[in-house]
C-alpha cells in the first residue's frame, strides 16, 4: 500500500476511535504508535493534516547528498543490502553524518523506488493456485491469542484453538483464558470433532511445542501426551516446515478472521461466556455467510462433506500421570534438589501427599481431587527453598476473627481490640501476618507485661508487631528479679479483693517474760 495512503488511513481511524470514545493511551497501545503521535494527529484538522503530508513529499532528506553515490552502487550491484551501502558511505566519505541504521535503510529503499531498482538475488517465492481438496481429506488447526477490554475497563489477554475444513470451509474457535496445556489441546480438538460431526483425514498443524518435539530430518517426533491422543484417535498429522506458515493459509485467514470480525470491540466477561458467543457467532456469520474464495455457504457445503469424514465418536484420553510428592511437616515439598512451600494447613499428618505437575519452567501442585494448590518458577539452582509469603498465613479464619482471638488474651480486650484495628488500618495487607506474629508473641508473656508492652504501644503510637515484640522482650527483662534478690510473690484473689487479715503483724514478745516465768535470775 502506497506509504501516502496508510498515513490517510491511519488518520481517519484514529479520529473514528477517539470518536467512539476511546482514549489517546488506548488508540496508541492499539496500533503501537506513541501517545505523543496520536495527540498529535488528534490536534490536527483534515486540511491541517493534508497540508503536513504534502509538505513532507518535497522535504529533503538529510542523505540527499549521498543520492548519486546510492544509486552509482546499486546500479552495478542490485543485490546490495542496505547494512553494506551503509558502511560503504563511512568508508568512502569521512564526512558521512552520524546516523540511524534505520535511516540509511529507509533512504537506500527510496533510491531504489525512485529509479526503479529492484534487488535482485534471491528469487522471492512464487505462489500458485492449488486445486480444491476432495471432501473429507484434510482440516487445518492453529492458534491465536487477543488483547481484550474487559467489563470492568482492564484487559484480558485470551487465547483461542481454530479449525477449519479444508474443502467446506466450516470452522469451529475455542477460547481459553489460560495458555493452552497438553489435556486443553486434546479438549478442544475433541469439541471441534464435535461440532463439525466426523473427523478429516488428515489435519495440518504449525510445528507448536505443545504437539511436536523435534522434526528429526523428517521422522516427526511428538509430545508424549499428543502422541497418545492421535494414536488413539487415529489422526493423520501433517506438520508445516519452520517459519512457513504460507502452507496452511485456509486457518491462517480463520485466525485473522476470527480477531477481526468477531473479536474487535467485543468485552470480555468469562471464558464460558465467551466461547457461547463464539459458537453463536459461528452460526450466524462465519459459517453462514458465502466464503469470499468459493462463493458457497460453509454450511451448505458442510452437509456434502459430513458423508467423508469418519465418524465422531467420544474417545477417553488417559491422563497423563504426574509425580507424587510427601509433604513435610514443614509444608513443603522436595523437587529436584529444592524444597518448595505449600499453604500453611497442607500437611495433614504423615501420609500426606501432592501431585507435581511441570510445565515450561513452573511447577503446579495439585491435591488429591487435581485441584490446584499452588505454583511455583523452578529455580535453576539446587538445596534452595522456595517459599511464598502467603503460605505462611493462616486461612482457616478471617483476619477480624483472628483479631478477635488476639484481643481475647490480652488482660484488657477492649484497648487491645482497639489498637489491633490500630494495626490494620496503617498495615491493611499484612494485617494477617501481623496478627499471627503478634499472637506467638503475647502467648508466651506474663499477662502483666502483656498489659504493660500493649499501654506503652498505645501511648507511643506504635502500630507493629516486630516493635512489640522487643518491647515485650524490654519489659520482660526488666521484671526479672536480680540476682541475689528474692522475689516477692503478692496473692491476687479471684474476686479482686484484698484477704481479711492479709497485713496483719503477729505480735512479738520479750525474752525477759520468759525469764521471769522460768524463775531466772
Amino acid at each position: 500500500m502506497n506509504h501516502y495512503l496508510q498515513k490517510t488511513m491511519l488518520y481517519h481511524l484514529i479520529h473514528q476511535m477517539s470518536r467512539e470514545g476511546h482514549s489517546t493511551r488506548w488508540i496508541s497501545e492499539h496500533f503501537g504508535l506513541n501517545w505523543r503521535t496520536v495527540k498529535r494527529y488528534l490536534s490536527m484538522d483534515e486540511r491541517t493534516f493534508t497540508e503536513e503530508l504534502e509538505a513532507g513529499r518535497t522535504r529533503g532528506k538529510v542523505l540527499d547528498p549521498y543520492e548519486g553515490f546510492v544509486r552509482e552502487k546499486l546500479s552495478l550491484y542490485p543485490e546490495t543490502p542496505a547494512a553494506q551501502l551503509h558502511d560503504w558511505l563511512k568508508e568512502h566519505h569521512p564526512d558521512f553524518p552520524h546516523v540511524n541504521q534505520k535511516t540509511v535503510f529507509n533512504f537506500v529503499q527510496h533510491i531504489r523506488d525512485k529509479h526503479n531498482i529492484p534487488r535482485s538475488g534471491e528469487p522471492g517465492r512464487e505462489y500458485m493456485a492449488v486445486e480444491e481438496l476432495p471432501y473429507g481429506r484434510q482440516g487445518q488447526a492453529d492458534f491465536g491469542f487477543y488483547n481484550m477490554r474487559t467489563t470492568t475497563g482492564g484487559s484480558k489477554k485470551v487465547q483461542f484453538f481454530t479449525f477449519v475444513l479444508s474443502r467446506s470451509r466450516y470452522k469451529y474457535v475455542f477460547f481459553s483464558d489460560t495458555p493452552f496445556t497438553c489435556d486443553l489441546l486434546v479438549e478442544a480438538h475433541e469439541r471441534a470433532f464435535r461440532f463439525l460431526g466426523g473427523i478429516p483425514g488428515e489435519v495440518v498443524y504449525d510445528q507448536d511445542r505443545l504437539m511436536m518435539v523435534s522434526e528429526n530430518l523428517g521422522d516427526i517426533i511428538l509430545t508424549g501426551g499428543f502422541r497418545t491422543y492421535v494414536t488413539q484417535r487415529g489422526i493423520t498429522t501433517w506438520f508445516c516446515r519452520k517459519a512457513d506458515p504460507e502452507s496452511k493459509g485456509k486457518v491462517e485467514n480463520v485466525v485473522k478472521y476470527v480477531k477481526r470480525n468477531f473479536l474487535y470491540n467485543r468485552h470480555y466477561r468469562d471464558p464460558e461466556t465467551l466461547n457461547d458467543e463464539a459458537v453463536a457467532w459461528l452460526h450466524r456469520t462465519a459459517n453462514n455467510l458465502p466464503h469470499g474464495t468459493t462463493g458457497k455457504v460453509p454450511r451448505d457445503e458442510l452437509q456434502t462433506e459430513q458423508g467423508y469424514l469418519a465418524p465422531f465418536y467420544p474417545v477417553a484420553v488417559p491422563k497423563q500421570e504426574y509425580p507424587v510428592h510427601a509433604v513435610r511437616r514443614d509444608n513443603t515439598i522436595s523437587w529436584k534438589g529444592n524444597l518448595y512451600s505449600v499453604p500453611l494447613g497442607t500437611y495433614a499428618g504423615p501420609g500426606t501427599t501432592v501431585t507435581v505437575k511441570p510445565s515450561d519452567g513452573v511447577i503446579t501442585v495439585l491435591d488429591a481431587m487435581g485441584s490446584t494448590v499452588c505454583t511455583h518458577r523452578v529455580s535453576p539452582l539446587k538445596g534452595q527453598k522456595i517459599i511464598h509469603t502467603d503460605h505462611k498465613r493462616d486461612k482457616s479464619a478471617g483476619a477480624a476473627e483472628m483479631m478477635e482471638c488476639l484481643a481475647a488474651m490480652m488482660p484488657d480486650r477492649d484497648a487491645a481490640m482497639a489498637w489491633l484495628k490500630r494495626v490494620r488500618d496503617s498495615k491493611p495487607r499484612y494485617i494477617r501476618d501481623q496478627v499471627q506474629a503478634l499472637t506467638q508473641t503475647v502467648s508466651a508473656l506474663e499477662p502483666e507485661v502483656a498489659a504493660r508492652t500493649l499501654e506503652y504501644c498505645m501511648a507511643n503510637g506504635i502500630d507493629g508487631a516486630a516493635d512489640f515484640r522487643a518491647i515485650a522482650a524490654r519489659l520482660a527483662a526488666q521484671s526479672q528479679p536480680r540476682q541475689g534478690e528474692a522475689r516477692v510473690i503478692r496473692m491476687n484473689p479471684l474476686g479482686g479483693g484484698r484477704i481479711p487479715g492479709a497485713d496483719i503483724q503477729p505480735g512479738r514478745s520479750d525474752i525477759t517474760d520468759y525469764d521471769a516465768l522460768l524463775g531466772g535470775g
